[in-house]
């Protein structure tokens, strides 16, 4: 993170705005807007600048630029088309520890002034620090659509009744459950379709009806996460891990998806690796149960698919038993999302029209699969957990009939910027893992569609791909 977002009060405080051309009329119009007390510095202003002084809005000094025009500045913008002009202001300003900006020069800048959707009392602000402000202008025109200008009145409705629902309910958990309701319910509707009155009203009524004990039981939503790349989850799962109290989350779930879990929720590593457990499956389970026990709603968010070798149903046993609620959310499994963005097709009318998923790692560390199906003619084999077992993989489905020729890829850390591809046959993959330091999470993906990849490969990481 560049910057740190943050919205500065500027009611009635000087702003000083130096240059009087149309980047400075634009500047002042959004100060204006936030209650501020602008003073432009500037020999000449435009028609619009003019106007705003003549009728008291703004102040203006006719002169150039000097430091002493910064005196009891909270807020300091250049936008002259003098650079040396604006390096001074910039130099100047942060000497006196004075926020300031200088327009189309992120260099220039203590702060950035962002693309702002304004629903007010609701302000929506996107940035991108200053690296392409054409590409922020393009965000908040997306966001202006999805954002309905009554979310403005249905945040000030809210804000009026802080006081009596606070009193209502005396911890922050209860208050945000009961705003969530509100704002996701039949309230907020009558504000969108300018029903305010009635709003108001609904909204009275559910303060007194409302119960101030904290809930009996809470939920849990088993949410996958998918391979890695966070554009690949599903609506419901982002909507999931909004409102979710508590987070127990594994090694497979990427930084760049936990960022897009509510801060405010707790985290709790319960990652497992081959040989090692941050917590065992068995205390997983009973963990679930007794935060939702708690009255909390906690997400247990899953690397690919829960149900596909995720583990999944042994999580939601104890709870089926327990009677706690709870949802599933399926996510991209590591087969499809790996293989889709190796180029790789699982089914393919020329070459597989079946495709199988095993794990090469049973519960007790060994690696036994029904080697006779695993070795059918026109079938793709997917294996999870493939790498500590590998040699064994290949071994004994060369023994049961498969050629040694068999095309096979390596797919690590799938669908995110580290992904590696390594193509080759399961005569030299252990080959490939040392030569290449293969590391997990791998998949593994054995057919004749392993040969169409240098064909269809069209995912390009960051970091490369072999």
């Amino acid at each position: 993170m560049d910057y740190l977002p943050i919205f500065v009060d500027l009611k009635k405080r000087l702003v000083l705005v130096v240059g009087g051309g149309n980047v400075a009329a634009r500047k002042v119009g959004l100060l204006l807007r936030a209650g501020a007390k602008v003073r432009v510095v500037s020999p000449a202003i435009t028609a619009s600048l003019q106007s705003r002084c003549d009728v008291g809005q703004v102040e203006h000094i006719t002169a150039k630029y000097e430091a002493s025009h910064l005196s009891g500045a909270a807020l300091v913008i250049a936008a002259t088309d003098d650079m040396s002009v604006n390096r001074q202001v910039y130099e100047a300003a942060k000497q006196r520890g004075v926020p300031v900006n200088v327009a189309d020069a992120p260099e220039l800048c203590t702060f950035i002034l962002p693309s702002i959707i304004d629903r007010s009392p609701v302000v929506v602000a996107v940035s991108t620090g200053g690296a392409s402000p054409t590409l922020g202008r393009l965000l908040r025109a997306r966001l202006e659509t999805m954002i309905p200008h009554s979310y403005g009145r249905l945040a000030e409705l809210t804000r009026r009744f802080r006081q009596p629902v606070k009193k209502r309910f005396k911890t922050l958990s209860q208050r945000r459950h009961f705003w969530e309701g509100i704002i996701d319910g039949p309230v907020a509707e009558m504000v969108y379709s300018n029903r305010d009155a009635q709003a108001e009203e609904a909204l009275k009524r559910a303060i007194e009806a409302a119960n101030s004990a904290p809930p009996a039981k809470g939920e849990v939503y088993l949410v996958g996460a998918g391979p890695g790349d966070p554009d690949l989850l599903t609506f419901r799962a982002l909507r999931l891990m909004q409102v979710a109290d508590v987070v127990l989350y594994d090694r497979l779930v990427s930084p760049q998806i936990l960022d897009l879990v509510r801060r405010e929720a707790e985290q709790i590593y319960v990652g497992k690796k081959r040989a090692y457990h941050a917590v065992r499956q068995e205390e997983i389970n009973q963990l679930l149960v007794d935060l939702a026990k708690q009255g909390k709603r906690v997400l247990r968010l899953k690397g690919g698919d829960p149900f596909i070798f995720g583990r999944g149903g042994e999580e939601i046993a104890g709870l089926a038993d327990e009677g706690i609620p709870f949802q599933v959310v399926p996510g991209v499994t590591a087969a499809a999302g790996c293989s889709s963005y190796a180029g790789i097709p699982l089914t393919h009318r020329d070459y597989a029209q079946s495709v199988m998923f095993v794990t090469g790692q049973l519960k007790d560390g060994s690696v036994d699969l029904q080697w006779q199906a695993l070795a059918q003619p026109h079938q793709t084999v997917v294996v999870y957990m493939g790498l500590a077992g590998l040699d064994i993989i290949c071994k004994k489905l060369i023994q049961h009939g498969v050629s040694s020729d068999m095309p096979a890829a390596l797919v690590q850390q799938g669908t995110t910027v580290s992904q590696r591809v390594f193509i080759g046959t399961l005569n030299n993959l252990s080959q490939l893992i040392r030569e290449h330091e293969v590391r997990a999470p791998t998949l593994l993906i054995i057919g004749q569609v392993v040969q169409l990849h240098q064909r269809f490969s069209w995912y390009q990481p960051t970091a490369g791909c072999s």
